[in-house]
């Protein structure tokens, strides 16, 4: 729950839910019953007054819903292996030109390719991704927020859906419903839903429901000069652009051009990020990172170095793939490096490989873009771990500000509080509140 005005933003954590996938048959859901629950749950908890209720989430899964709007069956995980290969019957080319979005194997495109011949597809009459999902549980209206509907590379770079790419791979165009924008009204709260929360009619409004949209709305840069890495379970690391990047160079150096608040564009790469700690310690049953952040700095840098996006390290352990540290280490046996044996060195061998891609990934968005970075912001959930902000302020010899840790809560609620009226101003008027109201640490490079 955010507390905004000119001078002053604060957050508060009022409730907090898990979000684990189930996984039935040899297919990987989304409990989003669960979430909506947790959703509704949480609203309670905040209770009045409250003015304005916004939803972010991940990108690129969706809900299917029949000509009654019931849901037909639960949404379908992205690290799902429904969609290995679909990719590659596509000239990822002409993809890159149309929608300016690198060709993910889990993006929405791919998934819908692979459920073409299923019973939910052909019984579908709506498809909302899941912030617009939630939304239309809690309000019944229906839309597709830009920034998020980028990812699904259905959208046309001119900012209307693909319709001829739609037809072309005989997906039906009235599946997707009108677009809406960040700040726009989403309608207001249910009956139904007011009766389970014990609130008034509250205003939904639409912020950057891409979480990664809404993250970088809250990296707190006193300039535009500055690449962010938003660090999670993955990591998107980047630069804020007024205009797509589609160039070929672009398309084969793996960036992609997502839409931000305010008709920026996110011009990133997806890099593998915390995921391969959190499923390493999925392995490590009972591990404390605080130890193992401690012991990790001990060992020695770069002795083991990974390319943490390759493809067998994406899905989680399911019996047949291994545990993560196992990957890891088959991976640096491969590649020559010290083979790690140790919770530790693992770990070390983690943050120094997210370092080096970082560092890659912002060398090449400067090359590619001709935007300059003279200063990194690590927002989200990495912005805790102080031995990775330093080693990426290391091999990118730039300073780095990390903070804060919840960009994509603080991006959201600042969309709405602006939306209703309660601050004003650009996104430098959003972010220096942020400067001035949010603690921050900066790494200098050694």
């Amino acid at each position: 729950m955010g507390d905004v005005d000119p001078d002053h933003l604060h957050l508060t954590e009022v409730h907090r839910f898990p979000n684990t996938p189930v996984r039935l048959g040899p297919t990987l859901h989304w409990d989003v019953l669960a979430l909506h629950r947790g959703v509704l749950d949480g609203l309670a908890k905040a209770g009045e007054p409250l003015r304005s209720v916004g939803i972010d989430s991940w990108a690129v899964d969706f809900g299917l819903l029949d000509r009654t709007g019931a849901l037909l069956g639960n949404p379908v995980h992205y690290r799902d292996a429904r969609t290995n290969g679909i990719s590659d019957r596509f000239d990822h080319a002409d993809l890159y030109a149309a929608t300016g979005i690198q060709p993910l194997p889990f993006n929405t495109l791919f998934q819908l390719v692979a459920a073409r011949d299923t019973p939910q597809l052909a019984a579908a009459h709506r498809l909302l991704l899941i912030p617009d999902l939630l939304t239309a549980w809690l309000t019944g209206h229906v839309a597709a927020e830009r920034t998020n509907a980028t990812t699904t590379q259905l959208l046309h770079v001119t900012g209307h859906w693909a319709t001829d790419l739609m037809t072309a791979v005989n997906i039906d165009p009235t599946l997707f419903p009108p677009l809406c924008e960040p700040g726009d009204p989403r309608g207001t709260l249910l009956p139904s839903v007011q009766a389970e929360t014990g609130l008034n009619a509250v205003q939904v409004t639409a912020v950057g429901s891409h979480d990664t949209a809404s993250a970088v709305v809250g990296v707190p840069a006193a300039d535009e000069n500055f690449g962010y890495i938003s660090c999670g379970t993955w990591s998107l690391v980047g630069v804020e652009l007024p205009a797509p990047v589609l160039t070929e160079g672009s398309r084969e150096a793996g960036f992609t051009n997502e839409g931000g608040v305010d008709g920026k564009v996110r011009y990133l790469r997806n890099v593998m990020g915390l995921w391969l700690l959190q499923e390493s310690m999925r392995a490590w049953r009972g591990a404390s990172l605080p130890d193992l952040l401690a012991e990790a700095e001990k060992q020695p840098p770069f002795a083991s170095v990974i390319d943490p996006d390759a493809p067998e390290l994406l899905a989680p352990d399911d019996g047949r793939r291994g545990p993560m540290p196992d990957r890891i280490a088959e991976q640096c046996r491969r590649r020559g490096t010290r083979v790690p044996t140790t919770p530790a060195q693992v770990t070390r061998c983690v943050l120094d490989s997210l370092a080096l891609a970082y560092r890659d990934a912002l060398h090449d968005a400067q090359r590619l873009s001709g935007k300059e970075i003279t200063t990194i912001h690590l927002v989200g959930g990495g912005a805790r771990n102080a031995l990775l902000c330093q080693l990426t302020a290391d091999v990118c010899g730039l300073p780095v500000v990390a903070g804060p840790v919840e960009a994509a809560a603080l991006g959201n609620v600042l969309v709405q509080a602006r939306a209703i009226g309660a601050i004003e101003g650009d996104l430098a008027d959003l972010r220096a509140l942020l400067r001035a109201t949010q603690p921050l640490h900066r790494y200098e490079p050694s």
